[in-house]
């Protein structure tokens, strides 16, 4: 009898969904199939929701958890907070809502990958250093692995974004998950 898929969940926002592309080209859909390409038999669950805000991932979190199956998750992507920084919300706010879906996942003993944001500069320095920092400092608190910025290689670069300059376009989605397959094996490997 075959073994079971490994069942990946991506909790995240239009990044995570794969606003502005077709399915085929959505990140969750890439990186299901760089994983097979490497042997990994797996099936990454698109739970993102564009425009989604940290507490909106923490609101349906049980839910998303359980879109996977009766057991859960083998592994959860927490990819949440570029909507929060883009709005200007209160990093505590954001902090809290992300420790809190840490500690549940951590309650069931799901691994977790936690993806880092950036904040816009626009709202400070101050604003961005109390931002960037929330990630680091719960993938500690946590015992998750860590990769420091989703969009690390894209961002910025016109040739790897839609015409709005903040969603990756098919090659933006390419270069994000090259980098971040390495963690995101990491994190199978702890289950």
């Amino acid at each position: 009898m075959a073994a079971e898929a490994l069942r990946v969940l991506a909790l995240g926002d239009s990044l995570t969904a794969g606003y502005g592309l077709a399915q085929e080209d959505a990140f969750t859909t890439r990186l299901e199939g760089a994983l097979k390409a490497r042997g990994i038999d797996a099936r990454v669950i698109n739970a993102g929701v564009s425009g989604d805000t940290s507490a909106g991932g923490r609101a349906r979190l049980d839910w998303a958890l359980s879109s996977a199956g009766p057991d859960g998750p083998d592994a959860v992507i927490v990819e949440l907070g570029a909507n929060d920084g883009l709005r200007g919300l209160p990093p505590e706010e954001t902090r809290a809502n992300l420790d809190a879906i840490l500690a549940r996942l951590g309650e069931r003993k799901i691994p977790a990958l936690l993806t880092g944001m950036l904040a816009p500069p626009n709202l400070g320095s101050e604003y961005g250093g109390e931002f960037k920092a929330i990630y680091p400092d719960l993938a500690e608190k946590h015992g998750v692995v860590l990769y420091p910025f989703f969009l690390d290689g894209v961002a910025a670069e016109p040739d790897l974004n839609q015409d709005d300059g903040i969603h990756p376009n098919a090659r933006g989605v390419e270069v994000i998950v090259a980098r971040i397959l390495p963690a995101v094996m990491k994190v199978l490997k702890t289950r």
